[in-house]
């Protein structure tokens, strides 16, 4: 039986959270383990675009994101505080094989790619990159400043995939889950799991 891909999903404050909550589920889907950390600006940001109010303790988070977003396989999802310095991702020796920080803040880009690991989002990026896993970063801003653009060369020279959430509309999409899903199935191929979200060429 082939063990299931273990995956760390970060969720920061930048616009586009839609992406991240697709994400998951798909991730779940694919019977893979997911170790879920969102920022205190992400925790806004849910509410603020798809009106999902998370409050109080990890447990408790799970079950309003199950609940919210209809989560299948949800015994394999695992929640962390942000500043959860506890947490198994936040250790080389529990290493999950990818990380995805998705959408990726200019700000958690700018810590990512100088190595200041003050939170457990930037920590267990650290953690990726020094351990030598993969990690994605699906940066969601517009425009870029030089400073973005040089922050996501840094680390794309580290082998980082940098996918900033920019879909294609040569499968014509017939609706915004479309459009989206065209995005996260870009992120899913990154972290070398297997789907069908969007039309192949």
């Amino acid at each position: 039986m082939i063990a299931a891909k273990k995956i760390t999903l970060a969720i920061t404050g930048a616009s586009g959270v839609v992406f991240a909550t697709n994400l998951l589920a798909e991730l779940l889907k694919s019977n893979c383990i997911v170790n879920l950390v969102i920022s205190k600006a992400g925790v806004i940001t849910l509410h603020h675009e798809l009106g999902i109010a998370l409050a109080g303790s990890p447990q408790l988070t799970k079950q309003k994101l199950v609940s919210e977003l209809n989560l299948t396989d949800a015994h394999n999802l695992f929640v962390y505080g942000v500043e959860d310095w506890y947490a198994p991702i936040a250790s080389g020796s529990s290493v999950d094989e990818a990380m995805v920080i998705c959408p990726c803040s200019m700000a958690t880009l700018a810590k990512v790619a100088n190595g200041i690991g003050d939170d457990l989002i930037v920590r267990a990026a650290d953690v990726i990159l020094k351990e030598r896993k993969n990690l994605v970063i699906v940066p969601r801003e517009t425009p870029f400043s030089a400073l973005h653009l040089e922050n996501m060369l840094k680390l794309a020279r580290l082998g980082v995939a940098v996918v900033p959430p920019i879909p294609g509309f040569y499968s014509h999409p017939k609706s915004l889950e479309d459009v989206v899903n065209s995005v996260v199935s870009r992120i899913m191929d990154q972290l070398g799991v297997t789907n069908n979200l969007s039309k192949r060429w």
